[in-house]
């Protein structure tokens, strides 16, 4: 379905169709530096349940969330694609893409589903995102579960090499646009590696088959902080002080094989020591190794929440 009037839901391939068996439909923004693009977003159980909002990161789309909304029937899940990603619109050129123009996007589809008392959960860039609608709607969010991300940078931000090479002139740009990296290493970064193989990593490339489509993986690696006067640096900050000053339940789900952002957990855990912490041993993409540990958590922090301030 659609919610969008003339707008067209875009279309799935046969393969992917039997996969992504949830309601959908196409929001086009109307203000802000990116109105009139459409934002894709799954939209799937029954209209007066408890809202979900799950929001995915680099270079993923809204298709991660799937196991996931499977175990939370009873729920509403809205599962938005980021702009550039997924079957939303695309951004033309890489300096479109920064966190807070992300957040305004996905805070904006939350007020118009008018969204109340949900819970908020986010991965990898997801996790500042979703710590920018946070900030930005505080009075919607009821509870937060926070999934191998990083909501706080470092106090001296570089990066991971992966990070530092998407800066490199020139070979950044072959390997992101031409050789489709990273959409063809993600089953490195899975504690299971067979978790991200043949028609699921096939689904994960396919928004992203056309050369032209390839910019956001690119921009979203350069978002990452290599100094402290970073860009993304400012917004990250704002998201942690909402978070580290919301009053609602908060879950950490992590998974401690991921080589990215594994290690991060430990300053997450100081950042929120209240947060009750679930770990696992997946990897990055912790959606497609335990999603029961994530609805789980999502069951938890619903069962105790009442809305921020």
């Amino acid at each position: 379905m659609s919610n969008a009037g003339a707008d067209a839901l875009p279309p799935l391939p046969d393969f992917l169709r039997p996969h992504l068996p949830f309601d959908r439909a196409v929001h086009r923004l109307e203000r802000g530096a990116d109105a009139g693009k459409l934002l894709h977003y799954l939209d799937h159980g029954p209209r007066d349940a408890r809202p979900v909002f799950l929001v995915h990161g680099n270079p993923t789309w809204s298709f991660l969330w799937r196991k996931v909304i499977e175990r939370l029937e009873d729920f509403r899940c809205v599962a938005p694609d980021l702009l550039g990603l997924g079957l939303s619109d695309r951004l033309p050129k890489i300096a479109d893409h920064s966190l807070d123009r992300h957040a305004d996007a996905v805070a904006a589809l939350v007020e118009h589903l008018d969204l109340q008392n949900f819970v908020l959960v986010g991965q990898d860039w997801g996790g500042p995102i979703a710590m920018g609608v946070g900030a930005r709607l505080p009075s919607r969010v009821a509870g937060v579960v926070i999934a191998n991300t990083s909501v706080v940078a470092p106090e001296r931000p570089r990066g991971t090499a992966f990070h530092r090479f998407a800066r490199m002139p020139v070979l950044s740009d072959i390997a992101f646009r031409w050789l489709e990296m990273p959409q063809r290493m993600l089953h490195r970064v899975q504690g299971d590696p067979s978790s991200l193989r043949g028609e699921i990593a096939r689904a994960y490339r396919w928004p992203l088959r056309r050369l032209r489509d390839r910019i956001a993986p690119l921009a979203l690696a350069r978002m990452v902080p290599d100094s402290p006067e970073h860009p993304s640096v400012a917004p990250l900050r704002r998201g942690a002080e909402w978070i580290t000053s919301f009053g609602g339940p908060v879950e950490l789900v992590w998974g401690v094989k991921d080589p990215i952002l594994g290690r991060a957990l430990k300053r997450h855990r100081e950042l929120l020591p209240e947060a009750r912490v679930t770990t696992t041993d997946a990897g990055h993409f912790l959606q497609e190794e335990v999603p029961d540990e994530l609805a789980a958590a999502v069951r938890r922090v619903a069962g105790g929440g009442t809305v921020g301030s």
